[in-house]
């Protein structure tokens, strides 16, 4: 039996003192028990919170894909077949050769294509067929115009027609237009073989190549050209002075030489090589 304070008689401890050694096992027990209880109970709880939020992130992901899809088929829609992106202009610049109409022609480009269809490359390269073009630039302007931007080939030389008049050439030997008459400061190339075929001859490159480096007065002064070879380029001046340029190269020796050998008033001058430069 226990006495006061819940001790036993016989002085062994009651079952309380023998499990804590103070008398308070009962209170501290008590709590314990109390969270092994509670425990299992919140693992649903907190195995429904995962699910619910799984289920809101796939309707999310859902509709995020759906926005998208509709975003793509209405933007699909205004480019192709809405009739907002169309061509409704086509800007040609550059011209003063070739007639605007003959690129707008060549080009294709239709009103009321739609302008994402356009393909900048091939009407490029239908304008190129031009011969007048040596490049062109096209471009789409959003919403609705597209812009055509040439350049045209330079005459360089003048090729005598044997039936009368002039066909000028570019530096490619490409026939830009022809003349009744040659124009003034542009150079006679004189040959035997028609315009026609002097197109990327290498010997009409040289010429055009060494007009292109002389000095502006000199150049004003050159009435006809003649090359049998690249790098045998001679310039006849309107005075009646001939110079042997020889080839492209090294243009501005060339240049300095002449200048102190045309003080000696010759008649010709060689300077192919100004290292040895010569007059006669």
């Amino acid at each position: 039996m226990s006495g006061p304070g819940g001790s036993r008689r016989d002085g062994k401890p009651s079952l309380a003192e023998a499990a804590d050694g103070s008398g308070m096992s009962t209170a501290t027990a008590a709590p314990a028990t109390a969270a092994l209880t509670r425990h299992p109970r919140s693992r649903p709880r907190q195995t429904r919170r995962r699910q619910t939020r799984r289920r809101r992130a796939r309707w999310v992901a859902l509709l995020l894909l759906l926005a998208a899809v509709g975003l793509a088929g209405g933007v699909t829609w205004a480019l192709y077949d809405s009739g907002l992106f169309v061509v409704r202009s086509v800007t040609v610049t550059g011209t003063h050769l070739v007639p605007e109409s003959e690129v707008l022609a060549v080009a294709g480009v239709r009103p009321g294509t739609p302008l994402i269809r356009v393909s900048t490359a091939r009407v490029a390269a239908r304008v190129l067929t031009i011969t007048q073009v040596q490049g062109v630039q096209v471009t789409k302007t959003w919403p609705d115009r597209v812009v055509i931007a040439v350049r045209e080939r330079t005459s360089a030389l003048a090729v005598a027609v044997s039936g009368g008049g002039f066909d000028l050439i570019d530096a490619d030997g490409v026939i830009v237009q022809s003349a009744a008459t040659r124009p003034a400061g542009l150079p006679l190339f004189t040959t035997t073989a028609a315009a026609s075929s002097l197109r990327g001859d290498p010997d009409v490159a040289a010429a055009a190549a060494v007009l292109g480096e002389l000095p502006a007065s000199l150049r004003s002064s050159v009435a006809s050209v003649i090359a049998p070879s690249p790098d045998q380029v001679t310039l006849s001046l309107g005075s009646g002075v001939t110079i042997l340029w020889g080839g492209a190269d090294d243009p501005a020796a060339k240049a300095r030489e002449l200048a102190v050998l045309m003080q000696t008033r010759a008649r010709s001058y060689d300077v192919s090589s100004p290292a040895t430069a010569v007059t006669n």
